[in-house]
């Protein structure tokens, strides 16, 4: 029964944040590769991820920011089971959204974002109604700076929806990251909780807690027989938490390489029927995890 509550509490938290919220993301562009074995297994998880982000300046200082970002998924699923696994190797997903910054005053701003999302195996090559997904958002943000160098302060609070929680009401939105000294800065919130050290103003290594996962739709539908009977798998569904040490350069203050590395506490992949129920777990054994990219910020 505990261990239920814990995966409903974390799986509530990581649709918080699987799809970020592009109007509060400081990185123009990224582009990123992860990976991770599964522990007693063959299996193993690749992506990669990439998005960009077009700001375009209004009057007053406020921002209309469309959006694109694109994912490819590779499972290597291995794992003996009395399914056919075909159609569960690949899955991508495109987003499209588009933000909108309201500047209150010098420290306020306001922020709406609207996206749709195809996520699927598409193993019809086409795609269909069940694929789509939809998020909206709305929050505040607040941004002070005291020092050009150090303490700076942000904290973003507001309420977001997405279609594919199951959930039928808004969602809590709260981050809060600040720059302490010269050498420490700390962030509070999902999907991320941070402490770095900063070695000076190119080298940077932290500690931190996250939530990573996806979300996709099964076109040609999977039989799979358990203890009730005959199910049949809709959707798939990934929610990882992970711990781990991070490391980024600044080769300019605007381009920036990352490496992140760590261990998996919660990881669990799900196949779900209609009903979102889970009927099989595919690997919940934790494992090593890896991630790293370019991004290119504000």
């Amino acid at each position: 029964m505990m261990k239920y509550i814990f995966y409903s509490n974390v799986v509530f938290l990581i649709f918080i944040s699987t799809y970020q919220l592009s109007a509060q993301n400081t990185d123009l562009a990224r582009l990123e590769f992860t990976y991770f074995p599964q522990e007693s297994s063959n299996n193993s998880f690749r992506r990669i991820r990439s998005f960009i982000n077009f700001p375009i300046k209004l009057k007053n200082n406020n921002y209309l920011l469309p959006g694109l970002e694109y994912r490819n998924v590779n499972l290597q699923f291995k794992d003996q089971v009395p399914f056919d696994t075909r159609n569960l190797d690949r899955f991508q997903s495109i987003k499209v959204n588009l933000a909108y910054i309201y500047k209150l005053n010098d420290y306020w701003r306001f922020a709406t974002e609207i996206g749709a999302q195809a996520a699927s195996n598409f193993s019809k090559n086409k795609l269909l109604n069940e694929d789509l997904l939809f998020v909206s958002s709305a929050f505040f943000i607040h941004k002070r700076d005291y020092d050009r160098s150090i303490k700076k302060r942000r904290i973003i609070f507001g309420l977001r929806y997405s279609t594919t929680t199951g959930f039928p009401f808004l969602l809590p939105i709260f981050i809060l990251n600040k720059r302490i000294n010269q050498n420490f800065s700390y962030n509070l919130g999902v999907p991320k909780t941070s402490l770095k050290y900063y070695f000076n103003e190119k080298n940077s290594l932290q500690s931190f807690i996250t939530l990573d996962g996806f979300y996709a739709n099964i076109q040609d539908d999977i039989s799979i027989v358990n203890n009730q009977g005959t199910d049949i798998a809709k959707d798939i569904r990934m929610t990882v938490v992970l711990g781990g040490l991070g490391y980024q350069y600044k080769f300019t203050d605007n381009l920036i390489f990352y490496a992140y590395s760590g261990y998996t506490i919660l990881n669990d992949i799900r196949l779900r029927n209609s009903d979102r129920d889970d009927i099989f777990t595919i690997n919940d054994n934790n494992s090593f995890y890896g991630r790293t990219g370019i991004k290119f910020k504000f």
